[in-house]
C-alpha cells in the first residue's frame, strides 16, 4: 500500500467540472493498492498519516500531527502511484491491486479513518478526476506500507 501524504493549505476535487469535495488546512491522500495488500497494511497506513508530525509548532518545528491541528484531510484513490516505468516509456502497472480488491481496500481504509476522525472527505474510485492543491511547504511524504 502507498500512501503519498502532501501537506495543504487547501485541496479540492471536481469530476466533470463539478465540485466534489473540499478541504482547508490538513492533508491530500494519494493513495494506491498493490497486489498483496491487506486490512493490516491499512491500518498501519491509518496510524501513520493521522499521527505523523508534518505541521509546524510555535517554534517552527515539524512536531504537530493532523490529529494536533485539527486540519482536514481528503483521500484520493491513485492507482498510477504503483506503476513502474523500469522499462521502455510506457508505464507498467503490474504491481497495482485488481479493481476489485482496490475498492475494497480503500473503501476500508477510508471508512476507518471516517470512524476515528471526522473531518474526512473522499474522491471517487475509478473516476476521472481532476485534483487541485495548494501545497503547503512543499511537504510531502512517501509512505509504503
Amino acid at each position: 500500500m502507498i500512501g503519498l501524504v502532501q501537506r495543504v493549505k487547501q485541496a479540492a476535487v471536481e469530476i466533470d467540472q463539478l465540485p466534489v469535495c473540499a478541504i482547508g488546512r490538513g492533508i491530500l491522500l494519494f493513495l494506491a493498492i498493490e497486489k498483496g495488500d491487506n486490512e493490516k497494511n491499512g491500518d498501519l497506513l491509518i496510524e501513520k498519516v493521522l499521527n505523523c508530525r508534518i505541521f509546524s509548532d510555535q517554534s517552527g518545528k515539524m512536531n504537530l500531527s493532523l490529529l494536533d491541528i485539527r486540519g482536514e484531510l481528503l483521500i484520493v484513490p491513485e492507482f498510477t502511484l504503483a506503476g513502474k516505468i523500469a522499462k521502455g516509456k510506457r508505464p507498467s502497472f503490474d504491481m497495482a491491486a485488481p479493481a476489485e480488491v482496490a475498492k475494497k481496500l480503500f473503501d476500508y481504509v477510508s471508512g476507518q479513518i471516517e470512524n476515528k476522525y471526522k473531518a474526512v472527505k473522499k474522491g471517487y474510485f475509478g473516476a476521472d478526476m481532476s485534483v487541485y492543491l495548494i501545497n503547503d511547504g512543499p511537504v510531502t511524504f512517501w509512505l509504503k506500507c
